[in-house]
């Protein structure tokens, strides 16, 4: 309880700056809630997606895997069937590349998709803190002008130690939003790697079969 009664004090002595930093933590979380959960649904319908094509595609079944992969949601079934339509037209090697790097190329931009903002929200967040902190010293400065010169230092102390919270405030929200980007921006690029590993492998299945 005295936590709780702590925080609530250490926000209302903070001033009006402490709620657009509060509001940029909300969007933060929520993004981060919905980065995390999307990459983790798309990790693991890749993985099955991905389990279901190597069989087919070890056998030569390419008009089954066809099927497979154009009736999946997963990022890499999507892939892959740009390359098999292309497969359909050409046996080139090249040709199915490009064409699966088109398909790649449309994909990652919705696994990045709203990332940045956090990254974005951390700056605001610092910035905010600053400015509410300047703020609140230009305010005690002034209030302590007209004070009475006995109470000044006592006024000046308190005053720029409310004025600091905006600042601390504004560090408790970027710190933990600057790691939440460099986790979901790691995961993305792990999902990216893994799926161009995959296209490789593809690639080399469609050269073994052609040379047998």
């Amino acid at each position: 309880m005295e936590a709780y009664s702590a925080v609530v004090k250490f926000f209302q002595e903070g001033g009006m700056f402490m709620y657009p930093i509060l509001l940029v933590l909300a969007l933060g979380i929520a993004i981060a809630i919905e980065r995390y959960m999307y990459l983790t649904y798309a990790k693991q319908t890749n993985r099955s997606m991905w389990q279901k094509l190597v069989p087919l595609l070890q056998r030569n079944d390419y008009k089954q895997a066809m099927s497979v992969s154009s009736a999946s949601k997963a990022d890499i079934g999507k892939i892959l069937t740009y390359g098999l339509t292309r497969l359909q037209a050409s046996r080139n090697r090249t040709d199915i590349e490009m064409a699966m790097e088109e398909g790649l190329m449309e994909v990652i931009p919705r696994l990045e998709k709203r990332t940045h903002y956090l990254a974005t929200f951390a700056n605001i967040a610092t910035l905010l803190g600053l400015l509410g902190t300047i703020i609140g010293l230009i305010q005690a400065f002034t209030a302590v002008a007209n004070a009475n010169p006995a109470d000044k230092a006592d006024l000046l102390s308190a005053s720029i130690s409310v004025a600091m919270n905006t600042t601390a405030f504004g560090l408790i929200v970027a710190i933990p939003l600057l790691l939440i980007f460099t986790v979901l921006q790691t995961k993305t690029t792990e999902l990216v790697d893994s799926m161009e590993m995959a296209t490789v492998k593809f690639l080399n299945v469609i050269s073994e079969h052609a040379r047998q």
